[in-house]
C-alpha cells in the first residue's frame, strides 16, 4: 500500500485514486510524478479524517487553481467534480459497468420519485417509455461539461427535493427530462423526446434558462420575458404591480412601459389635485421588483421603459443615480429610453425638442415613423397656440448628453429607439411595440389586454463548426429540431396570467438566437475586428434566419398558422431583410448594411405564401451569458471579455482562460510561466505583449480592444435578418463623452433597434487597454472617482464598473440584499439568465 493510499483510509477517499480517473485523455498534462506530487500537496492541507466532500473540495482547489496557467485542468476539475456529483446522487463511488447501470436505473427512479413528489408532471410517466430512453442516455456526454458548467448547473438547474435539496438528477437525465417536457404533446411523444434530447445534449442547441428550470414540471412556466405596458388610471397601475408578482414569480423578467403615465403636474379630473407623476410609482414598481423570488432561485428584474418625450423623463434619467431623495430612486430595477427617430434628427440638427404630458397629447404613445412626426409637430404648434396646460421646450442635444452622462455614471437608461422596433415589426397590422424586455431583445407589441411574451432558446454557432468551415448542413437540422421546441413551449407553458396566455397563444413568437459567434471565429482564424468577421455576422445569420423561417411556416402546413396571421407583414409578403427599406424610407436616410441575399429566399417566400407562418415572431439573440457558461462558449454575439480573467457569479468564482489563445501559443512554443505571469500583467490582453506573434494579436483581441462601432456594424449587418432584435452590450474603453457620443449616434444611424449594457473600463484597465484607432489610443486618464464629461453638464458623479468581472455592469455591484446573496442573483447583473 502505498504512502498515500495509508494516508487516504482516515480521508475516507483515495485522493490518488480519484486524480487516476480523472486524468484520463489527460495523461500529458499530470503524469504520474506531478499526479503524485499534486496528491501529497493535496494531503498535506487535509486533516486526519476529513469528510469525502471536504476531500473533494481540497482536490477541487489544487486543480483549479492551476488553470491559468495549463487549461486542461479544467477537465480534470470538471472530472472530479462529476466523481463527486455521481456520488452525492447515487450514494456510492462507482465505475465502470457499475456507474453505467447504477446512472441508467436512478434516472427511471428518480423521475418516478419525482412525480410522486408532485415535482414533475405524472404524464412523463405515462407518455414514455423510460427504459428505452435510459438506454438512449450519451453518459459520455457528461464530459463535455467543464468545471464552471458542471457548478452551475448543480447549484441551479439539477433537479432537487424541496424539503433537503436532494439531487435527482445526473447531467443527461437532466438533459432528458427537459427533452420530455418539451416533447409531452407531440404525436409521438417518445420519438420527438429522442430528437429534442440528441440536440440538447450535444450542446448544439439550449433553451433558454426557465425552460430548463421548468420544462415536464407541475407548473411548467418556460418562457423567458413578458412585456407590459401600464394604463393611466390608479387601479391599473396597482393592477399592474399584481402582475408584475405574478409574472416575476414563475421566473420571467419583465420589461414596462410605463409612457402612457401623466406627468406630474398634470390634473387628475376625478379629484381635481395634480399628479405626483411616474416616479413615485416606479419606485413602488422597484420594491414589488425586488421583493420577488424567481422560482427559488433568482430575485425579480424588471426595466422600466419611458418615452424621451414625456415631460418627466429628465427625472427619469436620474433614477439611478445614488445621490438625491431616495424616494425617487430606483436601485433595484433597470431603466431604459425608448426614442423616436424625430429626437435623434433634432439631436443632429442642434434644434429644440417638447416634452408633453401623455393625457394631453394621447396619440404619441401609439405612432410612428412618419406620423408620429407629423403628429408631434402638431402638438408643438398647439403647445405654441396656447391649446395645451402643460409642455415644456429643452435642447434637444442637451437632453441627449444628460442621457450619455448619466449611462456613463450609472448604466442606465439603456438607449432603445422606438421606430425601427415599430417599423421593422411584422405585427404592426395588429398593435404597437410600446417597450423592449428586461435584456432588450424581444420587441412585441402590448396592450392594455394583451402582456407580450416570448420564448427564447440559442444555437451554439461553436458547436457546427466543422473541417474549417460553419457545417450549414448540421446547422439547418438544429434549428429545425430548435423551432419545433420553441413553438411546442407555446403550448405546454404555465402563464401567471390571463393577459399572458391571450398574447401569447395568440401571436405565439418565438425568439431562436444564437451564441458561440466569436468561439466559432477563433476557431476559424477571423479576427472579430475584421471585414470578415462583418461578412461572417451577416451571412451566417442569413442563414439561421431562413432557416428559422422555412421552418416556422412547415409548423403552419402541419399545425396552422398563428391566429392573427392575417394581414401581418408575412402575410403581406415581407420579410425581414425587406423592411430595412422600410426604415429607411421612413427616415429619408440610407442604412449602411449589406442587404444583399445570397440564399434561395424565393423557396422561402413560395411557402410562406402557402402555408403561412406558425409564429409571429421567429428570432431574437438574448444575452446567454449562464447558458454559454453551460455550453462552455462565448456569450450570445459578443466576444471574448478577456483571454484570462476571473468570472464571479452565484455559483462561484471561476478562473476563465482561453483554451484556444493557450493551443496556439503552445503550437509556436510560447506558452510558458513567464507567457501566464505577462498576460496576468495585462489583465489577460495579448497586445502588449512582444512575444506574442502579430496573427495571434489580432485574433485575440479582447472585448474591449476592438472599436465599439465595428461591434455595432457586426449587430447592424445580423439584424438585417432578425424580426425582433439584439441584446447588443456597449464596450467603451474610454471616458471621452463626445467618442461615447459617436457610439450611440453609429448604433442609431445604423439602424439598430436597441442597445442594452454599456460596459466600461476602469482607470487602471483604461491606461493598460491599447487599441489599433488613435482616437481611443488618445484616451484620457482619469482618476477613479472621476468620470466621462460632456459639455453643459457638471454632474460630478462616478461610474463604479470598474471590475474586470464581466458578470457586473456599469451599475453598482452590490446586493441590495447581502442576506441572500448566496442564493439569488444581482438585479444589476447582465450575466442574470432571465431572457437566457
Amino acid at each position: 500500500m502505498s504512502h498515500h493510499q495509508q494516508q487516504s483510509t482516515a480521508q475516507t477517499i483515495d485522493i490518488e485514486s480519484v486524480l487516476d480517473r480523472a486524468q484520463t485523455g489527460t495523461e500529458e498534462v499530470l503524469s504520474p510524478a506531478e499526479r503524485d506530487q499534486l496528491a501529497t500537496e493535496i494531503e498535506r492541507n487535509l486533516y486526519d479524517g476529513a469528510s469525502p466532500d471536504e476531500c473533494y473540495q481540497a482536490i477541487l482547489q489544487a486543480l483549479t487553481a492551476r488553470i491559468e496557467r495549463e487549461p486542461t485542468y479544467k477537465q480534470l476539475a470538471a472530472a472530479v467534480f462529476r466523481q463527486r456529483y455521481y456520488r452525492t446522487v447515487l450514494g456510492e463511488d462507482l465505475t465502470g459497468a457499475a456507474l453505467e447501470t447504477a446512472y441508467r436505473d436512478t434516472f427511471v427512479t428518480n423521475l418516478e420519485r419525482a412525480v410522486e413528489l408532485d415535482l414533475l408532471d405524472e404524464r412523463l410517466l405515462e407518455r414514455f417509455d423510460l427504459e428505452k430512453l435510459a438506454a438512449a442516455l450519451e453518459l459520455e456526454r457528461d464530459e463535455q461539461f467543464e468545471y464552471m458548467a458542471m457548478e452551475t448547473l448543480t447549484q441551479r438547474y439539477f433537479l432537487k427535493t424541496e424539503e433537503n435539496g436532494e439531487h435527482l438528477e445526473l447531467p443527461q437525465a437532466f438533459w432528458m427530462r427537459v427533452a420530455m417536457g418539451l416533447a409531452l404533446e407531440e404525436d409521438d411523444p417518445q420519438q420527438r423526446a429522442l430528437e429534442f434530447y440528441d440536440v440538447l445534449s450535444a450542446l448544439e442547441f439550449t433553451p433558454s434558462t426557465p425552460t430548463l428550470f421548468h420544462s415536464g414540471s407541475t407548473h411548467p412556466q418556460l418562457s423567458s420575458c413578458y412585456l407590459t405596458t401600464v394604463q393611466d388610471s390608479l387601479e391599473n397601475i396597482f393592477d399592474s404591480y399584481k402582475h408584475h408578482a405574478q409574472l416575476s414569480k414563475w421566473s420571467g423578467g419583465l420589461g414596462n412601459d410605463w409612457t402612457n403615465l401623466r406627468s406630474a403636474g398634470a390634473l387628475i379630473e376625478s379629484t381635481g389635485v395634480e399628479s405626483t407623476g411616474v416616479v413615485p410609482f416606479l419606485r413602488i414598481s422597484n420594491d414589488v421588483t425586488s421583493a420577488i423570488n424567481r422560482s427559488g432561485k433568482r430575485r425579480g428584474a424588471a426595466c422600466a421603459y419611458l418615452a424621451c418625450w414625456h415631460l418627466d423623463f429628465p427625472a427619469f434619467t436620474d433614477l439611478k443615480r445614488n445621490t438625491g431623495d431616495e424616494r425617487r430612486r430606483t436601485p433595484d430595477m433597470n431603466t431604459a429610453a425608448w426614442i423616436p427617430d424625430l429626437f435623434m434628427k433634432r439631436v443632429e440638427a442642434d434644434e429644440e425638442w417638447t416634452l408633453f404630458s401623455p393625457d394631453e397629447v394621447p396619440e404619441l404613445h401609439d405612432l410612428s415613423g412618419e406620423a408620429f412626426e407629423e403628429r408631434y409637430c402638431e402638438y408643438e404648434r398647439q403647445a405654441d397656440n396656447g391649446e395645451l396646460r402643460q409642455y415644456e421646450r429643452v435642447d434637444a442635444a442637451e437632453l441627449w448628453r444628460t442621457m450619455l452622462t448619466r449611462l456613463f455614471e450609472t448604466g442606465h437608461p439603456w438607449l432603445t429607439f422606438k421606430d425601427p422596433c415599430n417599423v421593422r415589426s411584422p405585427q404592426d397590422h395588429v398593435g404597437t411595440v410600446h417597450s423592449s424586455n428586461l435584456c432588450t431583445e424581444i420587441t412585441l407589441n402590448t396592450s392594455a389586454d394583451e402582456h407580450a411574451v416570448c420564448n427564447l432558446g440559442s444555437v451554439n454557432l461553436a458547436t457546427h463548426v466543422s473541417d474549417g468551415e460553419l457545417d450549414r448542413e448540421h446547422l439547418a437540422d438544429t434549428i429545425e429540431t430548435a423551432m419545433r421546441m420553441l413553438d411546442n413551449v407555446v403550448d405546454l407553458c404555465f402563464y401567471p396570467t390571463e393577459e399572458a396566455k391571450r398574447s401569447n397563444m395568440r401571436h405565439r413568437p418565438v425568439g431562436l438566437g444564437t451564441m458561440g459567434f466569436h468561439d466559432a471565429l477563433m476557431e476559424l482564424g477571423i479576427p472579430m475586428d475584421s471585414e470578415d468577421a462583418v461578412e461572417a455576422a451577416n451571412r451566417w445569420q442569413e442563414f439561421v434566419s431562413y432557416h428559422a423561417i422555412l421552418n416556422s411556416s412547415k409548423l403552419a402546413g402541419e399545425r396552422g398558422a398563428y391566429p392573427s396571421y392575417e394581414g401581418s407583414k408575412w402575410d403581406r409578403g415581407l420579410l425581414p431583410q425587406d423592411t430595412v427599406d422600410l426604415l429607411e424610407d421612413e427616415r429619408d436616410r440610407e442604412i449602411p448594411t449589406d442587404r444583399e441575399e445570397t440564399l434561395e429566399w424565393a423557396t422561402v417566400r413560395e411557402h410562406v405564401a402557402e402555408h403561412g407562418m406558425r409564429n409571429s415572431n421567429t428570432m431574437a439573440i438574448a444575452p446567454t451569458a449562464t447558458v454559454s457558461t453551460i455550453n462552455g462558449t462565448t456569450p450570445s454575439i459578443e466576444p471574448i471579455y478577456s483571454n484570462l480573467y476571473v468570472k464571479s457569479n452565484m455559483s462561484g468564482d471561476f478562473t476563465v482562460i482561453n483554451d484556444k489563445l493557450v493551443a496556439d501559443l503552445k503550437a509556436r512554443d510560447r506558452w510558458d510561466d513567464e507567457m501566464v505571469d505577462r498576460l496576468k500583467f495585462h489583465d489577460g490582453s495579448v497586445q502588449e505583449i512582444d512575444t506574442v506573434p502579430d496573427d495571434l494579436q489580432e485574433l485575440y483581441r479582447g472585448a474591449f480592444e476592438i472599436d465599439p462601432r465595428h461591434q455595432l456594424r457586426l449587430t447592424a449587418h445580423r439584424q438585417t435578418w432578425i424580426d425582433q432584435s439584439v441584446s447588443h452590450n456597449v464596450f467603451f474603453p474610454s471616458t471621452d463623452g463626445s467618442l461615447l457620443d459617436d457610439v450611440y449616434r453609429t448604433a442609431w444611424e445604423l439602424g439598430l433597434k436597441t442597445t442594452y449594457y454599456l460596459r466600461t473600463l476602469g482607470a487602471s484597465q483604461i491606461e493598460k487597454s491599447t487599441l489599433d484607432m488613435g482616437e481611443y489610443g488618445k484616451t484620457q486618464h482619469r482618476d477613479s472617482d472621476s468620470a466621462a464629461r460632456f459639455d453643459g453638464d457638471d454632474d460630478d458623479s462616478t461610474n463604479t464598473d470598474s471590475d474586470p468581472d464581466p458578470g457586473s455592469g456599469s451599475d453598482t455591484d452590490s446586493d441590495s440584499d447581502p442576506g441572500s446573496g448566496d442564493e439569488l442573483c444581482r438585479v444589476d447583473d447582465p450575466t442574470c439568465e432571465a431572457c437566457q
